[in-house]
């Protein structure tokens, strides 16, 4: 049994008061990534704007706040908080309507600043809303589930752009473009298939056409690459290795190859986007299972809690990542930390 299985009960009967502080009992290793975990959240909550949101490094110069926010909510969730509860349901309860308020009525696209791609935000925050569904309470859920029917349906039309074979299935960084990468079509997929999870209207047929997509990136050799044909590295191969365990390819031939990739090639400090690969890589792995987890367990968790800063953040200095800040990279950390808890659906295994 999960070592918080019986706290995961608790915040079901009694409103999420079942926190990760009150994981302490596990073993000191347990208890060192519990704490850690605390020390972030504590962060998180302290750079909250008035507004609700939470907002990337360089908001003001081009980059969004709505993924932002919808990463540092998920967050706070992976942990076992729940919006309107306990020493952070304000805060969550917030960003959350932060989020609503910034999706374009006529099209259901999250708001994005110039810069960024649009599919990156709208991916994340549709993923957000997906995992909070079932847990806002009811002057907020039907807003929520509006919203969320929105957002997939932007989806599903961006997934059937034309596109030439190879690109077929997955997205990128418009919902308009005739090409696809696995980095977009990640968070497309995981939330579709968190959305389809809760009853959502969401074909078999769109899963499993991104699925297709996704085994295009994968590598003979092992692992998977940005697009089709690309160089594999591992951030990517997390990317792969999660989209094909939450869709129901568990230990398929192409995951199996991507996880003795990775262990072959475990994340490095200094690999580009790391702390996204961190993400990825994490949770695939915890699905895959075995000496795959328990080896990138063991990497991602000293890679870590070796760099959080004393405020409890984590801050990104690789070029691929600096411009993002310590919103991003400390939320990243803790739903990486976070994943054995399994309090969020989307890490059910």
């Amino acid at each position: 049994m999960n070592r918080c299985l019986h706290l995961l009960l608790l915040a079901a009967l009694f409103g999420g008061l079942a926190t990760t502080e009150a994981c302490a009992q596990g073993s000191p290793g347990e208890r060192e990534v519990d704490r850690s975990i605390v020390r972030a959240l504590k962060f998180l909550a302290a750079q909250q704007q008035p507004s609700g949101a939470w907002q990337l490094k360089n908001a003001s110069r081009g980059r969004d706040a709505a993924s932002a926010t919808s990463l540092a909510v998920m967050a706070f969730m992976a942990a076992g908080h729940v919006p309107g509860e306990g020493p952070y349901g304000d805060a969550m309860e917030r960003g959350i309507r932060w989020v609503l308020s910034n999706q374009r009525p006529n099209d259901g696209l999250f708001q994005h600043r110039a810069g960024s791609g649009p599919m990156y935000t709208h991916g994340i925050c549709t993923l957000m809303l997906a995992e909070v569904a079932g847990m806002v309470d009811a002057s907020l859920s039907d807003r929520v589930r509006k919203s969320l029917e929105k957002a997939i349906l932007l989806i599903l039309k961006a997934q059937d752009v034309p596109k030439g074979n190879q690109h077929a299935g997955g997205w990128r960084y418009d919902a308009s473009s005739h090409d696809s990468d696995l980095s977009v079509t990640g968070w497309q997929l995981l939330a579709l298939r968190a959305a389809k999870n809760i009853g959502c209207d969401v074909p078999a047929e769109a899963i499993e056409y991104a699925v297709s997509y996704v085994n295009k990136c994968a590598d003979r050799n092992g692992g998977f690459s940005y697009q089709a044909g690309h160089g594999v590295s591992p951030t990517r191969t997390g990317t792969g290795i999660l989209c094909l365990e939450i869709c129901g390819e568990h230990h398929a031939p192409a995951t199996m190859a991507g996880a003795d990739y990775l262990l072959r090639r475990p994340l490095r400090y200094n690999d580009s986007f790391f702390f996204y690969g961190v993400y990825y890589s994490t949770v695939g792995m915890f699905q895959v299972g075995g000496r795959h987890w328990e080896e990138t367990r063991n990497n991602v968790t000293t890679l870590l809690l070796t760099r959080q800063h004393p405020d409890g953040s984590w801050n990104p200095t690789d070029g691929s990542e600096a411009s993002f800040g310590p919103i991003y990279a400390t939320s990243m950390s803790v739903l990486a930390l976070a994943v054995e808890y399994q309090y969020l659906p989307i890490y059910q295994r």
